[in-house]
């Protein structure tokens, strides 16, 4: 596998992270005092920890390239765990544009 692939991989794999990160800030921002919750901390432990993996990733992919990918992978996981842990529903308009973040991650890996 060569290090593009490792790259697009360890991206993927910090959204994971990030995003239980953010599973853990949700759950802090429903107490009363959430910036004193272990909730908060454990998330910001998870966020902290990713910056490692940015170091490697930042030398063998584009920022650009990076900042799609994360974020559709962020907004692919986060809405996951919203609709299924929260109970959140989603509307049409932002299905579409879950539709229209994909079809630009495509784009983007086709043309980079």
């Amino acid at each position: 596998m060569d290090k593009t692939a490792v790259a697009v991989l360890v991206t993927v794999a910090f959204s994971l992270l990030g995003v239980v990160g953010d599973y853990f800030l949700k759950l802090a921002s429903g107490r009363e005092y959430p910036l004193r919750s272990g909730w908060f901390y454990l998330g910001f432990a998870f966020y902290a920890s990713t910056a490692f993996g940015w170091v490697f990733v930042m030398r063998h992919l584009k920022l650009g390239t990076i900042s799609v990918l994360y974020s559709v992978s962020m907004v692919l996981m986060l809405t996951t765990i919203g609709v299924v842990v929260f109970k959140e529903s989603l509307n049409y308009s932002e299905m579409a544009g879950i539709v229209l973040a994909v079809a630009s991650l495509v784009l983007l890996m086709r043309f980079a």
